[in-house]
């Protein structure tokens, strides 16, 4: 008979069996305000796999066993493959399968006024399996847009991009019943300073057609059929289109050098790339690579804040889920003050990314409106700023929430832990987005027009929200015309404007008491950033809000 002290007790049962998509009020108030409740009935499916024992677990088995580089065969022919473990494929199966690659733009062609929400809100619950397999997905969506600046180019690959068909292997484009694609921008001695780089780009004797010789520093995924990449032609820096396949049917000379070590996303193939005579289609005209690119880029910044609201969502129910089972000093901890004000806290911060990354995801969907397209120039680069800035903080403090029960892999913690701080750093880091803020507002005069008509349907709302607008807009009429000082405060300014924008829209559709404390807070002159610092509101109706609930 086992003795009482060797039985486990005081334990949270794990965390599976809930729906990431019903489960949550946040979200589904999102997608019924931006799309309907329709789309949260088509969507329940989606957040019902992800939260399965099954799903956890093929998350769990694809971060331990780490994607190999494959160079040679064993014949020793160059192959540059990667071997994947089969919970990648499992997970990236289901993604695609979920159509969260590149479906949404096919069915916005089609008619479809909800595409760019339905994929959002999807590709946000399924992150909560395993983050890392989002990248080739979210690579595969950001690739269409930029792909129409050649109509020919866009015809070929974009209904393999938008495939629900998940058929990977190196093989001609024309057998396989879906295509994944990468991006390649960067150069060991450029990084972000994109037309630093030194890939160069000649012309062959076909039409459009180029060989590049240079190298990527950061490809994301080596695996996947085909690569937008930049390099130096005659006329300035170019896009270009690398496919893995040849038409003949022979692979283009593409060598993976390395597959990166990296600090988390280590389910996901990143690698650096060697081009020698690597067989590439021009992109939209010489010179204005930065220009075709930079759709794919405005995409993926929209990814970067999905799956860091993501991240954000899973730390807050894994944190709740633990207090409301866990007892300590007579009572659970969801029952104890400083653990209501701790996770109220959070579970504002999350609320307010939901809302925002949705917001976002309807401004793709209104294709032709001049106030959504101004918004989405400002407020990706913001909400990329801001949101995936916030992420590694809080995901440590959720993991605080579970002590040493968090700082065990066993609780996935960890997990999210590593990854918290990867959207801030793909695609440009924090510098490069505030930076990125101030070229719009200098440049594009509409893009401040529509910040301020967006916070401003929520004028009267709150007077703490009133103030914080005008004293952002106060703080920014102080920089204008001052250049170094502009720059020195860019961070400051893209902060604020970002936090304004989501307390504009948490205090226009959120609950009172999840509105009161995100403008006591992060709208307040005394915040510090100090989660579990609320001084007041609702905390126990917040907790509930955010707790998940299993059957």
């Amino acid at each position: 008979m086992r003795s009482e002290i060797r039985v486990a007790t005081n334990q949270a049962p794990p965390l599976v069996g809930h729906n990431i998509i019903t489960g949550d009020a946040s979200l589904v108030e999102a997608i019924t305000r931006h799309a309907s409740a329709d789309l949260v009935e088509d969507l329940a499916v989606v957040g019902a796999e992800a939260g399965t024992p099954e799903a956890r677990e093929h998350g769990m088995l694809a971060n331990e066993h780490h994607p190999e580089l494959v160079p040679y065969d064993r014949y020793g022919h160059r192959i540059d493959e990667v071997a994947f473990h089969p919970s990648w494929h499992w997970l990236m199966q289901r993604a695609i399968g979920h159509g969260l690659a590149a479906t949404a733009w096919e069915q916005q062609e089609a008619g479809s006024p909800y595409a760019h929400v339905r994929r959002a809100a999807g590709f946000m619950a399924w992150s909560h399996t395993e983050p890392g397999h989002g990248c080739p997905v979210s690579m595969t969506y950001a690739a269409v847009p930029a792909l129409r600046a050649d109509e020919a180019i866009a015809k070929e690959w974009t209904p393999l991009l938008a495939s629900t068909a998940y058929d990977p292997g190196v093989r001609l484009a024309s057998a396989k019943r879906g295509a994944l694609a990468g991006m390649g921008m960067t150069e060991k001695q450029g990084g972000s300073d994109v037309r630093a780089n030194v890939t160069v780009a000649r012309p062959t004797s076909v039409d459009g057609e180029y060989t590049l010789h240079g190298h990527k520093w950061f490809t994301s995924a080596p695996m996947n059929d085909v690569f937008l990449v930049l390099a130096q032609a005659e006329g300035g820096v170019s896009c270009f289109l690398v496919p893995r396949v040849l038409p003949d049917g022979s692979r283009n000379q593409l060598d993976v050098v390395r597959l990166k070590d990296k600090l988390g996303n280590r389910s996901n193939a990143s690698s650096e790339l060697e081009f020698d005579g690597t067989v590439a289609q021009r992109l939209g005209d010489e010179g204005r690579g930065v220009r075709t690119i930079i759709e794919m880029v405005a995409a993926t910044r929209l990814d970067c804040v999905l799956g860091s609201t993501s991240l954000m969502r899973r730390a807050v129910n894994e944190a709740s889920w633990h207090a409301a089972h866990r007892s300590a000093f007579g009572s659970l901890l969801a029952e104890k003050p400083l653990m209501q004000n701790v996770l109220a806290d959070l579970a504002v911060e999350t609320e307010a990314a939901t809302a925002l990354a949705m917001r976002l995801a309807a401004a793709v969907d209104a294709v032709d409106d001049p106030h959504e397209a101004a918004l989405r120039r400002i407020a990706l680069p913001l909400a990329k700023f801001w949101v995936c800035k916030r992420t590694p903080y809080l995901v440590a403090e959720a993991l605080e929430c579970l002590g040493g029960n968090g700082y065990v892999e066993e609780s996935g913690m960890p997990l999210l832990y590593r990854e918290a701080p990867l959207n801030s750093v793909w695609e440009g880091s924090g510098n490069v987005n505030a930076l990125d803020v101030l070229r719009a507002l200098g440049r594009e005069p509409e893009v401040l027009d529509a910040w301020i008509t967006e916070v401003g349907r929520a004028r009267g709302g709150d007077p703490r929200l009133d103030r914080a607008i005008e004293d952002t807009l106060a703080l920014l009429g102080s920089l204008m015309g001052e250049p170094d000082r502009l720059e020195l405060n860019a961070r400051r300014l893209a902060g604020r404007m970002a936090a304004v924008l989501q307390g504009s829209l948490l205090v226009r559709f959120a609950p009172p008491e999840v509105a009161d404390v995100f403008c006591a807070s992060r709208l307040g002159s005394a915040y510090d950033g100090t989660f579990g610092a609320l001084e007041g509101g609702d905390l126990r109706a917040i907790v509930a809000r955010a707790t998940p609930v299993v059957g």
